[in-house]
């Protein structure tokens, strides 16, 4: 399979909830880096809920989306794990578990209103969660004068990229990430801005949140 250049995932978890005809959908969104991660978490939220009828629940795995289960945890077939799924998918998510735990307030929703309602409650703790694009990078090693530091975070601001870990010794040195095929605009851009008065050393290349 071959190597993907960016993927969507959730840097903060969210929770949503509906009720529907009184049966109260609970929707919770998790970070997963392995289907182990997954199925941990399933047992705790299961755990937690123990009273609740239904914990359902789909989760998205890797960076080409290799691993993906659905579970309709005693609901009818299809009406629960895969319009979870569903949700995830096309929300373009991946290292991504949404669990949706369902108390049942005594009333029958039928599948097409089964399936609405877990729709619903994932999309709401999709919707609570904040996300962000994993990218595939090369991390860098700036340093400078102090004279130059204005003109370096004016250029990278100009640019949209963050500083990380900043050091103040003799000089500055700040670690940034860019795109594989930015880095050599980049590094070129940051040699002219400091009229050549910068080191810049290269680090790994790797998927990192941009």
């Amino acid at each position: 399979m071959s190597e993907i250049k960016t993927y969507k995932v959730v840097t903060k978890e969210g929770t949503g909830e509906i009720v529907e005809k009184k049966s109260r959908f609970i929707g919770a969104s998790y970070i997963v880096e392995s289907v182990e991660d997954a199925e941990k978490k399933i047992a705790e939220v299961s755990k937690k809920y123990w009273d609740a009828r239904h914990n359902c629940y789909a989760y998205v795995i890797g960076k080409n989306s290799e691993n993906t289960r659905c579970s309709d945890n005693g609901e009818p077939s299809g009406t629960a794990g895969k319009p979870i799924l569903e949700v995830i998918t096309g929300a373009g998510l991946t290292n991504t578990l949404v669990i949706v735990t369902r108390y049942f307030g005594g009333v029958l929703l039928g599948t097409g209103g089964l399936v609405r309602a877990y729709t619903q409650a994932a999309q709401a703790a999709v919707a609570a969660s904040e996300t962000g694009e994993m990218v595939y990078a090369r991390q860098l090693t700036i340093e400078v004068a102090y004279n130059m530091i204005n003109n370096v975070k004016y250029f990278l601001e100009q640019n949209k990229i963050s500083i990380s870990d900043p050091r103040y010794t003799e000089n500055v040195q700040y670690d940034i990430c860019v795109k594989e095929e930015d880095k050599e605009k980049i590094t070129e851009g940051l040699i002219q801005k400091c009229e050549g008065k910068i080191t810049i050393t290269e680090g790994d290349a790797g998927y990192y949140l941009m």
